[in-house]
């Protein structure tokens, strides 16, 4: 038996959706020209904010997007289908606007689809389409991350969604995950990893911390693909972009408005960073340069429990959403690589894939404000169920558990000269604020009033409160 060819897309479609005449046809016309050229045996698209903003006014918009997109010459080959829609926009507790659409190619010999309820395995044959309220559907499993890992526990649209298949007797999960974003370029400025990426960590421990426990469900390999928001370092960004520039701060009634500004020698401003503003003078070309990838760094310290094929390709986000600007940077946020398809390790072992294999979809036509991003690769038939490492879990497990103190450790602050009952009750102290910090999604806006008024604080002296207010602010 050979090998099964498998094409994996990742989109942020939010956009589609608020222009929906001159951008859905567009880019599923893109989208199939990359079926037409790769000639996948298996596709996974994975979708982020499906409907955009306002679902409740898109519903139709979907319904036709999905209906171009099954209905394309190109598609009729593939002879079974599973479409998953979490369009339950109502139930602010389970809404997440992902989509997981999958297609199997007539010349797949054996395929078969798990049951998460039932902990078996079911046949696939036909085209199966779920819609609106998905919850009790039993071949896939949805959730929605815990309120309190929300911005000031609002919750938005973010969690994941994965489907467990048997390929010509190879067993893999697809996972569609929507990460937190950067709420402000200011507050992300503070420092590395800003409160963003913490965040982001955050969740994306919880969520395959959820797979490994899960005793029903045994661990698989795994493919992990979606918007994870992950952002470039700010602090290393600015840094590498204004050497010799000189600071200016703009500051206005509104909070909302202010800026900083770097001008040269000459006067003349370089880059501009406001809450939703980055700007850079040359910022179309600039950021399409070598030099960014190494500040690309939110998945650092998953290095060891996650895998990513080499990156040759632009940052897949912020683009213009106009049709004549297909290839132009918008100027709000500093471009970055949002959209990801990652993979647990032993992915290596059951799977082959060629150079330039992991790219765009749409370089050269306006696809939204992301690009969508693909991996073509080949999964190695009748490779059962490959086991993780046991390194791989204790990877795991121990950057669960020190998340905090990894990103936060004080002990070599120069006012702490030795430990001491204060060192002590203040390294304490200082992990209780980081997670109050992470829970609630403080800015550095509010920050310097949060530590000043909570009573506890009052009890580590000031050298603690200059600590603790040199850290976050």
């Amino acid at each position: 038996m050979d090998n099964s060819n498998v094409l994996l897309v990742t989109a942020n479609v939010g956009t589609l959706f608020e222009d929906p005449l001159n951008l859905m046809q567009q880019w599923i016309h893109e989208f199939v020209l990359t079926i037409k050229q790769l000639q996948p045996q298996f596709i996974a698209l994975h979708m982020q904010e499906v409907g955009g903003k306002t679902y409740e006014q898109s519903s139709n918009h979907v319904k036709e997007f999905i209906e171009s997109l099954c209905g394309a010459y190109e598609m009729q080959e593939f002879t079974i289908a599973r479409i998953y829609l979490d369009e339950n926009f109502n139930s602010q507790d389970q809404f997440t606007a992902l989509g997981n659409i999958y297609f199997a190619h007539k010349t797949i010999q054996n395929i078969r689809l798990w049951n998460f309820t039932s902990s078996s395995w079911e046949s696939t044959q036909g085209k199966l389409s779920y819609y609106g309220n998905i919850e009790d559907v039993p071949t896939k499993e949805k959730s929605k991350f815990p309120r309190e890992f929300f911005p000031e526990c609002k919750w938005s649209r973010k969690g994941f969604m994965r489907t467990r298949w048997d390929i010509n007797g190879t067993i893999v999960d697809f996972v569609n995950i929507h990460l937190f974003h950067d709420a402000s370029n200011l507050t992300a400025l503070a420092d590395f990893p800003s409160v963003y990426s913490q965040r982001r960590r955050k969740a994306l421990i919880h969520t395959l911390k959820r797979f490994d426990i899960d005793k029903d469900n045994e661990i698989v390999p795994y493919f992990l693909f979606g918007d994870f928001n992950f952002r470039s370092d700010s602090v290393g960004v600015t840094k590498e972009l204004t050497k010799n520039l000189s600071l200016h701060r703009l500051m206005t009634l509104n909070a909302n408005n202010l800026k900083k500004q770097y001008r040269d020698e000459f006067g003349e401003t370089i880059l501009i960073i406001g809450k939703k503003e980055f700007h850079h003078i040359d910022h179309q070309n600039k950021f399409r340069e070598k030099w960014l990838k190494k500040y690309d760094r939110d998945l650092e310290i998953f290095k060891d429990i996650l895998f990513e094929h080499d990156i040759s390709f632009p940052p897949s986000y912020p683009y213009e959403e106009k049709s004549d600007l297909p290839t132009k940077y918008l100027t709000t946020r500093c471009p970055s690589w949002c959209d990801r398809v990652l993979m647990s390790p032993q992915m290596n072992e059951i799977t082959l894939c060629k150079r330039n294999s992991y790219n765009l979809i749409g370089n050269d036509m306006c696809m939204g404000d992301h690009k969508p991003v693909y991996l073509n690769i080949q999964i190695k038939p009748n490779q059962g169920i490959v086991k993780p490492a046991e390194m791989v879990r204790k990877c795991l497990h121990h950057i669960s558990n020190n998340l905090l103190s990894n990103a936060g450790d004080i002990s070599n602050h120069p006012v702490i000269s030795k430990p001491s009952n204060q060192f002590i009750k203040l390294q304490k102290t200082y992990n209780i604020a980081c997670q109050n910090i992470l829970d609630s999604g403080l800015t550095a806006s509010n920050m310097n009033e949060y530590l000043g008024t909570h009573s506890w604080m009052n009890s580590i002296g000031s050298h603690g409160f200059t600590i603790m207010r040199e850290t976050f602010l």
